[in-house]
């Protein structure tokens, strides 16, 4: 088996990496999609992920799309990856995902065209019970971003602790499975050395939500998401 790893930088990325590591899975490389220069709803610039990279001793490969691609660009570029890395020689992908079922089966389906089969360390688990182990294993990381629908700005920049899983609304997944928050994690028991970085000032930015023009029920628009995030500096 030759593995490469979906990586966002994030809390669950660095579980997942921990998992497969003591299940005995090797993983050969990173791959993290960028748009405009930096992950998704994390918000976090390449120039951090490849930091974290050589913290883990890892090779990392970046997929860069716009900032909002359309699905056809998005999986043309994800397939073309795919393709790539299945003539390397990788033949698993593994994702950090824990219960959304239907964003497991997208992704299988993405990854079966080109001959990959998808491995889920995480899935299944208690999520609370992950995040405190989380914090109980060392790991160290910063809340990036929150959905402002779920938690308050005031979020961004707080560190990933015991202190913050204790002030979650009943509501609020534990590891934010939902989206409600992303995390950037700079140490812990995977990483060979801490990652070097700077808080930067807090930003918001709306996201549109989904409308197919095609459908009379969707002429009137429907309310935006608001993110709050914390900038980092490499």
């Amino acid at each position: 088996m030759k593995a490469f790893l979906n990586w966002s930088g994030g809390k669950d990325s660095a579980l997942c990496l921990q998992a497969a590591r003591q299940e005995g899975i090797a993983i050969g490389r990173l791959v993290t999609v960028l748009h405009k220069g930096r992950v998704s709803l994390h918000g976090v610039p390449k120039e951090l992920i490849e930091r974290q990279a050589q913290a883990l001793g890892l090779p990392v490969s970046f997929i860069e799309l716009s900032d909002q691609p359309t699905m056809s660009a998005y999986e043309e570029r994800m397939r073309a990856t795919h393709k790539a890395l299945a003539t390397e020689g990788f033949t698993h992908a593994l994702y950090g995902d824990i219960f959304l079922e239907d964003l497991r089966q997208y992704r299988n389906g993405l990854l079966a065209k080109d001959g990959i089969s998808g491995i889920y360390p995480l899935w299944g688990s208690n999520t609370g019970e992950l995040a405190e182990r989380f914090i109980r294993d060392g790991f160290k990381a910063v809340i990036v971003s929150v959905n402002e629908t779920a938690l308050p700005r005031s979020c961004c920049g707080c560190l990933l602790n015991a202190d913050f899983l204790r002030r979650l609304p009943g509501s609020t997944d534990p590891c934010g499975e939902n989206g409600e928050y992303h995390s950037f994690v700079f140490d812990g028991p995977v990483f060979l050395q801490p990652v070097s970085f700077e808080r930067g000032a807090i930003l918001q930015r709306s996201y549109p939500a989904p409308r197919d023009p095609n459908d009379d029920c969707f002429t009137e628009a429907r309310p935006e998401t608001i993110y709050s995030f914390c900038e980092l500096k490499a």
